[in-house]
């Protein structure tokens, strides 16, 4: 016999079928889960399900240059700005002490003079007949006081000898004494005449610059008129003027540091010399003088200088950003890369420079370590973390070199 064909099933139907043989299985282990004794086992996991979440590596963040910085050993030190202009310490107006002619005036502004190099001369003709003629009177008094002598020694044999009386003697001394003093009287009018003659060189009462030249050969002067004016550049004074908010944090002694225009990059030093203890005319500032050494003549009388003194100072110890620094709990902690995890780690705190954004350690970091200057999202205590590769900047166009 033939046997006879299988019916034809649509491909709809067998898809209905197996999933409801699906569903009949799903349901069946939900109600095996469902009523299983409280004390019997889940399915165990495969094991290499299990190898694999172990070997899952856990997160590391790498950090940016910008992120963490190297905690550094240095002498920190707290600054208040200042300003003012430079003064010469020693300047002098050098002027005429007699009346004459000026014959020679050819040093001219900028020249540098020694102390007691000639400047001016003046006529000296009127002066030297002066001079002579005091000389002269001083030679007829010394005469007469010779003559008055002789009449002494006379009068006194005289005397002796009981021709003449003890009046007539008395007279011939008192002529004595009286050519005694005109003797010293002339002498003193000639000691004069030659100070006005060596008065006709003018000289340089300090070694420095000529600053003015007042002048010209030909001009008639009068006492006391300006001929040259010399400054001396060895020592300047820098005169700033400081709100009396802050006068109690400068003392004498305190160092100062300083830039003027024209000597870009260079710096200036000096110490504070004295504090004037009144406060300036319209301004509630005093005057602060700081004295600036100048061997080699750089700076000049009237620069306007800007700087800073040091009011504190503080020894050599570790540094951090105060962008570092953070209060937990009522006590400063900074976030330190230990063992390429981030740790929290409590510190000391010393002096602190806002101005340069720097605090000292005193406790808690040493040198070398690494601690975060930025507040990252998701980085706390114990995250993984990775430093960023040392960067390297050109001196030629100071630009970052990309890492390595």
């Amino acid at each position: 016999m033939t046997p006879l064909p299988l019916p034809f099933k649509p491909r709809s139907q067998r898809w209905r079928l197996t999933a409801i043989a699906v569903a009949a299985a799903v349901i069946a282990g939900g109600a095996w889960f469902a009523l299983r004794p409280s004390g019997a086992p889940a399915p165990a996991r495969p094991a290499a399900a299990e190898a694999a979440a172990a070997a899952k590596p856990a997160t590391v963040y790498e950090l940016a240059g910008t992120d963490v910085t190297a905690v550094a050993s240095g002498a920190l030190a707290v600054q208040l700005p200042l300003s003012g202009s430079l003064v010469p310490i020693a300047q002098a107006t050098v002027k005429s002490k007699v009346s004459g002619v000026v014959q020679e005036s050819a040093i001219r502004e900028g020249t540098a003079v020694a102390a007691g190099q000639v400047l001016a001369r003046l006529d000296q003709a009127d002066l030297r007949a002066r001079a002579t003629q005091q000389q002269a009177i001083l030679d007829e008094a010394e005469a007469r006081l010779a003559l008055a002598r002789k009449n002494e020694d006379n009068s006194r044999m005289l005397l002796a000898q009981k021709y003449i009386s003890q009046t007539a003697y008395d007279t011939n001394a008192n002529a004595v004494d009286l050519a005694r003093a005109s003797v010293k009287a002339a002498a003193a009018q000639l000691d004069l005449a030659r100070i006005a003659l060596d008065d006709s060189v003018i000289r340089a009462p300090i070694a420095g610059i000529v600053s003015k030249r007042h002048v010209q050969a030909g001009e008639k002067l009068a006492p006391d008129t300006p001929v040259y004016t010399i400054v001396s550049l060895a020592e300047l004074t820098l005169e700033a003027q400081v709100p009396t908010t802050d006068i109690p944090r400068i003392r004498v002694g305190q160092e100062v540091r300083f830039a003027v225009d024209g000597y870009a990059g260079r710096p200036f030093f000096g110490k504070v010399a004295r504090i004037n203890p009144t406060t300036e005319a319209g301004s509630r500032a005093m005057l602060v003088y700081v004295a600036v050494p100048n061997g080699d003549g750089a700076l000049r009388g009237g620069m306007f200088a800007k700087g800073s003194i040091v009011t504190e100072r503080a020894a050599a110890m570790p540094l951090v950003p105060v962008a570092a620094l953070r209060d937990e709990n009522g006590r400063s902690v900074v976030y330190k890369v230990a063992r390429g995890e981030v740790v929290v780690q409590p510190v000391t705190l010393g002096l602190r420079n806002e101005d340069d954004g720097m605090a000292a350690i005193t406790a808690g970091l040493a040198s070398g370590e690494h601690v975060l200057v930025a507040k990252l999202d998701g980085i706390k205590a114990g995250t993984k973390v990775k430093l960023p590769a040392a960067s390297v900047t050109t001196v030629a166009d100071n630009k970052p070199v990309p890492r390595g």
